[in-house]
């Protein structure tokens, strides 16, 4: 039954039984959160052999460095190892920074701001105001971290295959102002998009009227696959090697973290790029710190000993959130897909599902969801500034919850869901 098919007296019944039922939930004095990719406590469990990894009489690593004192900027040999087997980048192309890829982000953002880019002019001197695109729906805080600079977002659409290239280049290659470019170009945030082989290869082909201009490229969720087969996982060729094979080997700044791999606010992060970007880095850094924290590297390696260690652990984290995306995803099969009034991503990893209602209903729906004690990420925040122009999507995060928790929750959204797409239908 199409909830577009019905009559405004059948609509008119409809809501009133649905608001019949939200008076119910509303009254449960329910208090659920799936706001925020955030992993839950059985997650966060796999990781606790890292607490004991260390003990006091090992605290050298293989190159009889003391892990306890000041030095080594880039990162120790075994965590360059590591990561750089993770996001596929030569080890010399990679330096380790503390727990989190945002603050590296913003660090890059910041650093062009103020110094340039490889010996540019610094953004903050420039006469006209910088730009960067953003493909949407996309990551809030990537967005965040534009805003807070002062620097013009310009909302760029995404298909299965990733953004609009052709908008990217006609951007890139006419405009000197645009600098950059945010990317999640596997299981994207929040669709869950991989970007096709012919995507990748057209960022690595731009010819960008700014010499300073840079992709970043985040690499959040490079080995967050659902599924353990191969043929059930996305693959995508790798960055930096095609942007040399195009004579463009400086474009790309590569990002990643362990943070929803090991403990989110102890992980390790990194970002990869050419030669020429790293040594431009790494100089800078000198003033910025003596070294980030060693001994949480060599942790990680005691634990997951190598990158094959790290793909094993990650299959545990899936065989949590496999049966948390397959709840939702039924329950909207079930109970949204027959009245056509959204659709919705069904990915192979990351850790969202992106929703979209009809034009108008997303703040809505947000807003009954959290009156009925159900927390989600605002609508519009996978937009920059907060501006859906349709008011349609919603980034739904299944992975904090209980899977008990989460079956509730997911039975106040479908409801809120219905509820406000009557009443949209019956505004028209």
């Amino acid at each position: 039954m199409s909830y577009r098919t019905l009559s405004k007296e059948e609509l008119e019944s409809e809501l009133t039984r649905l608001k019949r039922e939200y008076k119910q939930i509303c009254g449960l004095s329910l208090n659920l959160d799936m706001s925020r990719g955030k992993p839950d406590k059985a997650q966060l469990d796999l990781s606790m052999g890292m607490i004991d990894a260390l003990s006091s009489d090992d605290l050298v690593n293989e190159q009889n460095i003391d892990c306890r004192n000041y030095g080594v900027l880039d990162g120790i040999i075994e965590a360059k190892r590591l990561l750089s087997a993770m996001i596929e980048c030569p080890i010399e192309d990679i330096i380790i920074y503390g727990n989190s890829s945002l603050n590296v982000m913003y660090d890059t953002v910041s650093r062009s701001m103020t110094h340039g880019v490889c010996g540019s002019t610094p953004w903050a001197k420039l006469d006209g105001k910088v730009k960067f695109l953003c493909p949407v729906p996309g990551y809030d805080r990537h967005f965040a971290i534009t805003e807070f600079f002062g620097i013009e977002m310009i909302p760029v659409p995404m298909d299965d295959n990733g953004p609009d290239m052709d908008m990217v280049e006609e951007y890139v290659s006419s405009d000197p102002m645009v600098k950059g470019i945010w990317c999640v170009p596997k299981y994207s945030n929040p669709g869950g998009i991989t970007y096709s082989t012919e995507v990748v290869q057209r960022f690595a082909n731009l010819k960008p009227a700014a010499e300073d201009f840079r992709i970043y490229w985040d690499n959040a969720y490079c080995i967050h696959h659902l599924f353990d087969e191969p043929e059930n996982q996305d693959y995508i060729p790798e960055i930096l090697e095609e942007c040399q094979k195009a004579g463009n080997p400086d474009i790309v700044f590569k990002f990643c973290s362990t943070s929803k791999v090991t403990f989110p606010g102890s992980g390790i992060a990194a970002i990869a790029s050419s030669p020429k970007n790293i040594e431009f880095i790494k100089n800078q850094m000198t003033v910025q710190t003596i070294g980030h924290d060693k001994l949480n590297q060599l942790r990680h390696i005691k634990f997951f000993g190598d990158f094959d260690g790290m793909v094993e652990h990650m299959k545990k984290h899936a065989a949590i959130l496999r049966p948390k995306f397959k709840t939702v995803l039924d329950m909207l099969d079930k109970e949204i897909a027959p009245l056509d009034i959204a659709k919705w991503s069904n990915p192979k990893g990351g850790y969202f599902i992106s929703l979209d209602t009809m034009d108008g209903c997303a703040k809505r729906v947000v807003s009954l969801c959290a009156n009925a004690g159900v927390k989600m990420t605002d609508a519009g925040a996978t937009y920059p500034y907060g501006n859906d122009p349709h008011d349609s999507n919603i980034r739904i995060a299944p992975t904090f919850p209980s899977p008990a928790e989460l079956k509730e929750a997911c039975k106040v959204f479908v409801l809120c869901l219905k509820l406000a797409s009557v009443e949209k239908l019956l505004e028209n």
